[in-house]
């Protein structure tokens, strides 16, 4: 099949997955008012790997004709990764990077793990066979992955030893011959109603003892398997049109619990099991988190000239960007726009054989750039707040613009280069990015996208080749003349 068209997905929705929403279980989340926006906004985004002009630099050939999505190519040149890049970049900017887990992060780690697959037959030998078989799986019927990651708390001592909650957290109960029986909970799936399947992701923070090997496992299982259910947070599409929710109306992925209750994961699914050690270097040592970080800081580089167009659109409505100091201010999102930009290059030229055949993009790029987003973006949220100001708030509705006050908004609300609507709709823009729930969300989720901050910083720490930086110091030091 290969690359698949927004109604094929939307097809694929349509099972008897159990969600739960603001109280009550979903039927259809391709019809529900508060999903039913995200999913075909899903829908669009696929269906562009169709269009002319656009599938040859969104898609690869292999084996024939049948064309498959660019994030599953297994890049064996400088130019691979560049190509990879491209396309990461074109996806990301159609949300202006407003969607944070579109299918390409996750096709990212599987095309890493199968290249790499022999990692796993560490663990056990068919592990290996398991990770190659479901990459091509999800590459022929491009499949959308949702994933967890992180095992809920009751005491966060016990985290900070590497340990796990047992009464809350994902663990093996037993093994038979079918699988694995597994209960517990999962933080935090982006996109989970939204997704064909669920990847369970090692945790990488496991102490390395006997008594961890229960909750040392990676997995995949489709959305609809019995026992499996998502609890979803507050819908931020309240159903307003799309000229007053322009962002939340249109690019709202949703965050969820994921509740398992005595599932059967088959053995064929599973990746790794009762190696602490293994899960929690597999992301490191097949370098599935550097092909991750490029995705996701190709993304960063949208979003900011998102703002960065944002800014430069609010201040030029009413010729502040004449102003030498709100210049300056902008100034400081191109900054960070071109910043990401120089990483990603930086990155995507200096890319390398790994030891497992595929060209990788430099980490340490990459890296500095996902530790330094989560404090800039927040700096460019401010700056959105801080030139809106109270035109964020100052935005009357769609409806205002129909009914008898028509007149007095039209009157009162113009700019000296935008008509009233034009004004409105530009600053209800603004205020979803920088005042909203979405916009909070957004945030938030820009914080911790990697991780906690110190534990991403003090990784970042370790791996930094530090030794011929000291070096130098001593040479310096140790100079007769």
């Amino acid at each position: 099949m290969g690359i698949c068209t927004g109604n094929d997905y939307l097809n694929r929705l349509r099972d008897d997955r159990e969600v739960w929403l603001e109280g009550s279980r979903v039927e259809d989340v391709t019809t529900h008012p508060k999903l039913r926006r995200g999913a075909a906004s899903m829908a669009r985004l696929l269906d562009r790997q169709h269009e002319e002009g656009l599938s040859s630099q969104l898609s690869y050939c292999e084996a024939g004709n049948e064309r498959y999505a660019m994030s599953f190519l297994q890049p064996k040149s400088v130019a691979d990764v560049a190509r990879r890049g491209a396309a990461f970049y074109d996806w990301a900017k159609w949300s202006n990077g407003m969607m944070g887990r579109t299918p390409d992060y996750l096709n990212c780690s599987f095309m890493a793990f199968a290249g790499a697959a022999d990692y796993f037959a560490q663990c056990r030998p068919q592990f290996a066979d398991n990770v190659r078989n479901y990459y091509k799986r999800i590459r022929k019927h491009d499949l959308i992955l949702t994933h967890t990651l992180v095992n809920p708390q009751v005491n966060r001592q016990l985290t900070a030893q590497g340990l796990a909650s047992p009464e809350v957290a994902l663990r093996v109960e037993k093994e038979t011959d079918a699988g694995l029986i597994v209960s517990g909970a999962r933080l935090l799936a982006t996109l989970g109603p939204l997704s064909d399947e669920i990847a369970v992701f090692p945790s990488t923070v496991l102490k390395a003892a006997p008594e961890m090997k229960p909750y040392a496992l990676a997995f995949a299982l489709p959305n609809n398997t019995n026992g499996m259910k998502y609890i979803c947070r507050d819908s931020y599409d309240q159903g307003k049109s799309l000229f007053d929710a322009p962002l939340s109306g249109r690019f709202e992925e949703m965050d969820c619990i994921v509740v398992f209750d005595k599932v059967l994961v088959p053995w064929e699914r599973v990746f790794l099991y009762d190696d602490p050690e293994l899960c929690n270097r597999a992301y490191a040592e097949t370098n599935a988190v550097v092909h991750m970080m490029h995705q996701v800081v190709c993304k960063n580089l949208a979003k900011a000239e998102f703002i960065v167009g944002l800014l430069c659109a609010m201040t030029r409505a009413s010729e502040r960007d004449k102003d030498i100091y709100v210049q300056g201010q902008i100034a400081e999102a191109m900054w960070i726009a071109e910043t990401m930009r120089a990483f990603v290059y930086s990155a995507e030229q200096q890319a390398a054989e790994d030891q497992w055949g595929l060209f990788t993009p430099l980490r340490r790029p990459l890296d500095t750039a996902r530790n330094l987003f989560p404090k800039l973006y927040p700096r460019l949220i401010e700056l959105v707040q801080l030139l809106g100001s109270s035109s964020l708030m100052a935005t009357p509705c769609e409806a205002d613009l129909k009914n008898e006050l028509s007149a007095d908004v039209e009157q009162y609300l113009q700019l000296a280069h935008l008509g009233s609507r034009e004004r409105i709709a530009l600053f209800r823009l603004a205020h979803d990015v920088a005042v909203s729930g979405f916009g909070g969300r957004q945030a938030l989720y820009e914080r911790f996208f990697f991780g906690p901050p110190n534990i991403m910083a003090s990784s970042y720490f370790g791996l930094y080749n530090k030794d011929e930086y000291v070096e130098r110091v001593y040479e310096l030091l140790g100079r007769t003349g």
